[in-house]
């Protein structure tokens, strides 16, 4: 009897005490938040073609963003940068005193003179109205036009139905 009553206290004390080795630490990425995706791994990009330089200079030198249903007047933020052959694009515009947001991230595929080819996602979020979600992961074609201080999106109602003006400024 005393075997019978001994036995699953011994396997209750060893699996207790399983849980006390020390096991060996891996690097990992902090845990995402409740209700956050874990991030993807950076994908890979192919160089970007430039066909004119001085495109891509002025691409690099981009100093905002806007979406005309959040504002005019105030831009958002635009990051441009190359990282080895590629050069990487990454823009949020927030509206000041509500929920609309756009967001944009992804590489260049090529600048030529008064265009440049974005690889990658642009989201718009409850602007023009709050529940509105326009989200794509694809080739976007952006353009100066009427010698306008920016490029402007070329795909006219991806979404919706509505004109979303994405204009990257330089």
């Amino acid at each position: 009897m005393r075997i019978a009553f001994f036995t699953p206290f011994l396997a209750l004390a060893l699996a207790g005490c399983a849980t006390t080795v020390p096991s060996q630490e891996v690097a990992t990425s902090p845990a995402p938040a409740d209700g956050e995706a874990a991030p993807a791994p950076a994908p890979r990009h192919d160089p970007t073609r430039i066909l004119d330089p001085q495109a891509a200079a002025r691409l690099l030198g981009a100093h905002g963003i806007t979406l005309q249903w959040i504002e005019w007047d105030r831009r958002g933020t635009v990051f441009v940068r190359k990282e080895g052959g590629t050069i990487l694009l990454t823009g949020t515009q927030s509206e000041e005193n509500g929920p609309g947001r756009l967001f944009m991230d992804g590489a260049i595929d090529e600048v030529g003179t008064g265009y440049f080819v974005f690889r990658g996602t642009i989201r718009i979020t409850d602007t023009p109205d709050r529940g509105r979600v326009c989200e794509a992961d694809k080739t976007w074609h952006f353009a100066v036009t009427q010698n306008r201080p920016y490029w402007r999106l070329r795909e006219f109602e991806w979404c919706d139905g509505l004109t979303d003006y994405v204009d990257i400024y330089f």
